[in-house]
């Protein structure tokens, strides 16, 4: 199959190491900056059949993939995946996979009228422990669902913010809600039952007066089916990361997923008693070297198996507009200083430009 990237910024490594693992014809790699492509290349070892572009359309094109991964800075990824699908390319789309809820209706609409697949890399989900909790979801061992929380603790210095100048900013990418902590977010709407009802929000910018968005988030969500939802996101934490979890908390069960990326079962407790408890935290449990975990690979695999069997990703364009629409609302909710009440028709990160100007 093959396959492009657009980007070779932060998170490209990831995307290549699961092309290749995965078998796939890289064809070409694309960036503004050729130092970035070629570091690339070299550090991969990727072929020098694999040619260079800094403009994706001639990319695209010229060399027609049937995959694109599409890695660029936030604010470019429904512009490009538009062009990208308007040509037959299948896409998988770095989250979040567009900053308003018109470009993300516009990649969904596009992606039916074309018939291409489209996945928001959301790669958490298929981490170890997130497959067995959804997997206890589904077997409905949680009876009743309560409440579920995400926290993302993590730390951004100025040194993160200054290697691109798209950070932070509300045109190109939004606060630590839209780009750290959108994964947990999704992950905790993922569970608790996807449809909302009502938002309420608070953010601040407290610790990085050089960017435009928010550095902290917190939310109070009230799902449809009855249960809550509870966020807390920052990148305000000193010196360095300290954690990601996720809490379960229902009727007859209790789970907590920690570690770096939620790749840890912490906490395993059923009134069915149908699994040992530490024989779980043991079997699914993983340790990978950062945030971004393991779950580029399987997230690849079951793209490809989705083209070739000409089914939906199992993280799709929806599931990508749900996690940006949940953030959208939180930062609808604390700009307004009210409830905001789902689904949302319009929003867009750069309806917020003027949130902490002035701001010190």
């Amino acid at each position: 199959m093959r396959y492009a990237l657009i980007g070779c910024g932060r998170i490209s490594p990831n995307h290549i190491v699961a092309a290749q693992n995965n078998g796939l014809d890289i064809t070409a790699v694309c960036d503004i900056n050729s130092s970035c492509m070629e570091d690339k290349m070299l550090k991969f070892k990727l072929d020098r059949k694999t040619k260079c572009y800094t403009d994706y359309k001639e990319m695209v094109e010229k060399e027609k993939p049937e995959l694109v991964a599409i890695c660029t800075e936030s604010g470019k990824h429904a512009e490009i995946a538009l062009f990208c699908i308007e040509r037959g390319c299948n896409c998988i789309i770095e989250k979040p996979i567009a900053l308003s809820i018109a470009d993300a209706d516009a990649i969904i609409s596009a992606s039916v009228k074309y018939h291409v697949k489209v996945c928001a890399c959301h790669q958490n989900r298929f981490n170890k422990s997130i497959q067995i909790i959804r997997e206890a979801i589904d077997m409905n061992r949680f009876g009743k669902l309560f409440y579920g929380t995400a926290h993302i603790r993590w730390c951004r210095n100025h040194e993160y913010f200054d290697r691109a100048a798209w950070r932070g900013t509300w045109d190109q990418d939004g606060g630590a809600l839209m780009n750290q902590c959108i994964h947990n977010i999704d992950l905790l709407r993922w569970m608790m039952g996807s449809e909302i009802d009502e938002v309420v929000g608070m953010t601040d910018r407290l610790n990085h007066d050089y960017i435009e968005a928010e550095d902290m988030g917190i939310a109070l969500i009230k799902f449809r089916n009855g249960s809550y939802g509870i966020v807390e996101g920052t990148t305000d934490i000193y010196p360095k990361n300290l954690e990601e979890t996720l809490y379960i908390f229902g009727e007859k069960g209790t789970v907590k997923a920690g570690g770096q990326s939620v790749n840890v079962i912490e906490e395993w407790r059923f009134a069915d008693l149908l699994d040992d408890p530490e024989e779980v935290k043991s079997r699914f449990h993983e340790n990978p070297p950062n945030v971004y975990g393991y779950g580029h690979t399987p997230l690849y695999t079951d793209v490809i198996n989705a083209i070739q069997q000409d089914r939906q990703p199992y993280v799709n364009a929806m599931d990508g507009k749900r996690a940006l629409e949940l953030v959208l609302a939180i930062y609808k909710s604390a700009a307004e200083g009210g409830s905001v009440k789902m689904p949302l028709k319009e929003c867009a990160t750069t309806d917020f430009m003027e949130r902490f100007s002035g701001k010190r």
